[in-house]
């Protein structure tokens, strides 16, 4: 049997850049892993079996539609039997069911000795969903276009983080869709990127309350869900230095100076899923 774990990410930046002719968007954003995850084990069977501690249908699931694009891609059609301990929750901006994917491709590229290298996981992962390339790149990386375009970084620092979710979900496509979305312009574009590139020039040197975090699905998404804008002011209240929705959400997390100082601020959190994390280095 094979164990892995799926880590799961936040992103530091989201600026959206246009909707695509495909349905997509073209998207710019600052991805990083953190010590949240999910431990995903396989071992050889005749067929397709997956065992998951959360209900979510097998034909639903991103684990089980990376084993289906994985054997279409290489004709290969053994079976595999897929244990998965969620930690990671649902539905959250935390790219839990991406990373799961990314995993069982690599997992299943090792116990199918398929000889597969990065670029290939990457394209057929990127087939499954947009979230799924980032997570052959760890721990940290710029990521582009509707997120198969991948700039990968190292950093030598990590963050304490307190990531917070309410008891809602939100759909990925309201919350893009929601946008009043305008195509940025190619000078707009450069603003961004260049404002992304000290961001990780900030995180390399550690400096917390200089960071500069954005997300631009964040004004509809807390006009619509205005708890999420309730834990971000109550986060800064616990002492966190900044706060920024995850993804499309509804995960929330904030940065603080010390582990030490996010463990007290999570009693301010009982109510709530909350963890305190580690952003991987």
């Amino acid at each position: 049997m094979f164990t892995y774990k799926a880590f799961a990410k936040i992103n530091w930046t989201l600026s959206v850049l246009k909707k695509r002719d495909d349905g997509y968007h073209d998207i710019i954003t600052l991805m990083h892993a953190i010590d949240l995850y999910d431990t995903l084990s396989f071992e050889p069977s005749e067929k397709v079996e997956i065992e998951i501690n959360m209900p979510i249908k097998k034909e639903k699931n991103l684990v089980y539609k990376a084993i289906k694009a994985l054997q279409k891609y290489t004709g290969i059609k053994k079976g595999v039997r897929v244990v998965i301990k969620k930690e990671i929750p649902i539905g959250a901006g935390l790219g839990g069911g991406s990373s799961d994917a990314a995993t069982t491709l690599r997992a299943l590229n090792e116990l199918w000795q398929l000889n597969l290298d990065t670029k290939t996981m990457h394209e057929i992962g990127s087939s499954i969903g947009s979230d799924i390339p980032f997570f052959f790149y760890l721990p940290i990386a710029i990521v582009e276009g509707r997120g198969d375009i991948i700039k990968p970084l190292q950093i030598q620092k990590s963050y304490t983080l307190l990531i917070v979710k309410p008891d809602f979900s939100i759909s990925t496509k309201w919350a893009y869709e929601s946008l009043n979305l305008q195509t940025q312009l190619t000078t707009e574009y450069e603003k961004i990127n260049n404002n992304i590139w000290q961001l990780y020039n900030q995180l390399c040197c550690g400096n917390v309350s200089s960071l500069n975090l954005w997300n631009d699905l964040e004004k509809s998404v807390l006009e619509k869900y205005p708890e999420i804008d309730k834990i971000k002011r109550r986060l800064i209240e616990s002492g966190a230095k900044k706060t920024l929705m995850s993804g499309s959400g509804s995960t929330v997390f904030g940065v603080f100076e010390d582990k030490e100082d996010a463990d007290r601020a999570l009693k301010n959190f009982e109510k709530y899923w909350a963890r305190v994390v580690q952003t991987l280095c």
